[in-house]
């Protein structure tokens, strides 16, 4: 798991184009929309959910999982490693 977290960290970067931003910045369980966390917005939703189409094979039926599913990278993380198809 440990491996998909920073996995998903890096890849979190690239498709956002945080470019301020490194993995060790993105702590595990901090939120990654508002303004407690990373601070994305529905913009960026959607470029997650291309990010898990394209990495790993997963299609979001309901859009409207991804406010539980992209929480935070241990989240996402849960998700991906049960449902993956790559």
């Amino acid at each position: 798991m440990d491996t998909l977290i920073q996995e998903l960290k890096e890849k979190v970067i690239e498709v956002l184009n945080l470019e301020e931003v490194s993995p060790e910045d993105i702590a595990t369980d901090t939120p990654l929309f508002g303004n407690d966390g990373l601070g994305l917005d529905s913009i960026d939703a959607l470029e997650l959910i291309v990010l898990l189409d394209k990495n790993y094979g997963i299609r979001l039926a309901d859009p409207k999982q991804g406010r539980e599913i992209f929480y935070s990278i241990a989240t996402m993380a849960d998700y991906i490693s049960k449902h993956r198809t790559k």
